[in-house]
């Protein structure tokens, strides 16, 4: 069977990965946005995942049996499509509660065009189980057709790590599954042919599933531990980073960092777990325990700041602060669940005015998103404070002394500033 792949979503998960099929296989990238659509025909990526040369590399004009990548809003464009990869991001909604939606309505786009034979492939984070009791129950009412009968599924969860160059997707091990032992390792050998770093084949898809969500809870937990000694050796007047530094000296010391915790994996992940656990009858007190911790963080730094502003005796109250940065981690456009907007919340309600510099983000998008102005360029003002949010390699070469008033305060959150802080996690 000539193998021909439709990528279902193509943001920062799906267009990678289309682009690595594409290397070898027909792929046909489908995402209902016509203007991502457009941009990606015309060899633009916004989320700079995907560089202008090596897009327009694989491109080509027309759906075909060649290989190459053709990107459309079409649903037509992906009836002839063997493979479906479905890379729809997973949010949770205002209640921190798992946000099925785009699951919900991509299960439904590929069941109007599902035939005998066909694999449909989830790469979204979920909770063990979703594929197979949320996802596959849509594309067989919308299609017709039984499941493990008629059409197969599989799940390999996306390792994406958006703005990261070096660990790019065929870089990263890939863990599979398939609903079948034989559909599995015809999953495996898809992924196999393309990821250079290899793949791990698990043995059913719940497991594939269990393992994604626990991945990034692990690193939420680990970093809510860091965040919480952060705050006690902020109490007993102690450089936490020289604490970090003095006990990674042991071999099998972990070497986390305190910080916001935002972003689309990290921050979300957990809550995907602890919902089917509580569907279970089962109250997780660990990974809630750090979610609360970790969502404290936003208004913790602020609350810092002030303390700062105020011992120098800055008048609170109608005070400017820069924010350098509202992205939810550096060198990269991503805005989705920044904590960023958190920090820049808690510090409005004490009356301060902040001003947003990020170079990476969409002011548009930013806008739209959290009802927030953001600007690309550095303004020229002197503020009573800067906080430094994100550590974009921009802001290491700005002399911020000269944008700080002579009592002002410069905050560092990411502790990339050595010397010249007055005050860091």
């Amino acid at each position: 069977m000539n193998i021909k792949i439709a990528v279902i979503g193509l943001g920062y998960v799906g267009l990678p990965l289309a682009r690595l099929f594409a290397t070898k296989y027909p792929v046909v990238g489908f995402d209902i946005n016509q203007n991502r659509i457009q941009e990606l025909n015309a060899g633009n990526d916004s989320t700079l995942e995907i560089d202008e040369a090596t897009l327009k590399s694989v491109l080509v004009s027309s759906s075909s049996n060649s290989n190459g990548l053709f990107c459309s809003s079409t649903l037509e464009d992906i009836r002839d499509c063997n493979y479906y990869v479905v890379t729809v991001p997973t949010p949770v909604d205002k209640n921190n509660r798992p946000d099925l939606t785009p699951l919900y309505k991509s299960s439904e786009t590929v069941g109007k065009v599902l035939k005998k034979g066909d694999i449909v492939i989830y790469e979204s984070t979920v909770y063990p189980g979703v594929t197979e009791e949320e996802c596959i129950p849509v594309l067989e009412k919308v299609s017709g057709l039984k499941f493990n009968i008629d059409f197969f599924a599989g799940y390999s969860p996306e390792r994406i790590n958006p703005g990261d160059k070096e660990h790019t997707v065929e870089k990263i091990l890939k863990v599979t599954s398939g609903s079948t032992p034989e559909i599995g390792q015809k999953v495996n050998d898809l992924y196999k042919s393309v990821i250079t770093a290899g793949t791990h084949l698990a043995p059913s898809i719940k497991v594939a599933e269990a393992a994604k969500v626990i991945e990034n809870s692990q690193r939420d937990i680990n970093i809510a531990f860091v965040n919480e000694l952060a705050k006690i050796f902020n109490l007993l007047e102690i450089d936490t980073h020289a604490v970090l530094e003095a006990a990674g000296t042991k071999w099998n010391f972990l070497p986390f960092k305190p910080g916001l915790v935002g972003g689309h994996c990290i921050g979300v992940d957990p809550y995907y777990l602890a919902q089917k656990a509580q569907e279970k009858g089962y109250h997780p007190e660990i990974i809630l325990a750090g979610r609360r911790l970790n969502d404290s963080m936003g208004e913790y730094v602020a609350s810092q700041v002030v303390k700062l502003m105020i011992k120098k005796g800055v008048t609170i109250n109608g005070a400017k602060l820069l924010m350098l940065g509202i992205t939810f981690k550096e060198n990269c456009p991503d805005v989705r669940n920044t904590k960023i907007v958190d920090v820049v919340h808690a510090l409005a309600d004490y009356g301060i005015q902040v001003t947003i510099f990020d170079p990476w983000a969409k002011p548009s998008e930013v806008e739209h998103e959290y009802k927030l102005i953001t600007s690309t360029e550095l303004p020229s003002d002197t503020f009573d404070a800067i906080v430094l949010g994100v550590a974009h390699k921009e802001f290491t070469t700005i002399d911020l002394s000269k944008l700080k008033k002579s009592n002002g305060v410069l905050f560092d959150v990411k502790g990339v500033l050595t010397e010249t802080a007055d005050g860091r996690l």
